[in-house]
């Protein structure tokens, strides 16, 4: 068994907190584990919930459109979340919940290597980098140690604001335009850099 599958099936059987007692099913991430990009969302909701997979909601539906306009197949991207049992009521999840999902994503993250993590709304934002304002960040290239994030709206935004549609289908091209140049060896402009 690889290691991805191996942290698939702890996830599945995880009871580490209080999460585990109102899920239908535990969301461990999905897709391609060579993935140059690493997508990672708040948690699941109740489709994620029922399906065991990330995404596969509405907002997955506007994830997966703005990755076939940037011309990428959604099985060749690893999706995953920062959480990986849905909160009750979708609300979001709180600092225990997300600390004791942590070590899952840090392994996730270890294993895949990717070239860039694309951090998908506020939440996401909170736990890997300590900010907030997705909206005012968005679009733009952190560098934290040695990981570069790419920072963006979280898809289920465009559901409530039709606007946001652009917004998501802009930043995701330029994700995967910013992926081209790291893999033809160019340096990247960084926006931010965290040097903590």
């Amino acid at each position: 068994m690889n290691r991805l599958e191996e942290i698939k099936q702890n996830v599945i059987k995880c009871t580490k907190c209080e999460l585990c007692k109102t899920r239908t099913n535990s969301v461990p991430g999905k897709g391609n584990f060579q993935s140059e990009v690493i997508f990672i969302g708040e948690a699941p909701g109740r489709n994620e919930d029922k399906n065991a997979e990330p995404f596969v909601g509405a907002a997955g539906k506007k994830l997966s459109a703005a990755l076939e306009l940037a011309d990428v197949r959604r099985e060749d991207v690893y999706i995953t979340n920062i959480v990986k049992c849905r909160p009750p009521n979708n609300r979001v999840p709180n600092t225990l919940e997300r600390d004791t999902c942590k070590e899952y994503l840090k392994e996730e993250i270890t294993i895949i290597k990717p070239k860039i993590i694309c951090v998908l709304g506020n939440t996401a934002f909170n736990s890997l980098l300590g900010g907030s304002e997705i909206t005012k960040y968005r679009g733009k290239l952190v560098k934290k140690g040695n990981q570069l994030y790419f920072l963006t709206i979280h898809p289920a935004a465009t559901i409530y604001n039709q606007e946001l549609i652009s917004t998501l289908n802009n930043d995701i091209k330029k994700l995967f335009s910013l992926i081209r140049e790291l893999k033809n060896n160019n340096i990247v402009s960084v926006d931010i850099e965290y040097t903590s």
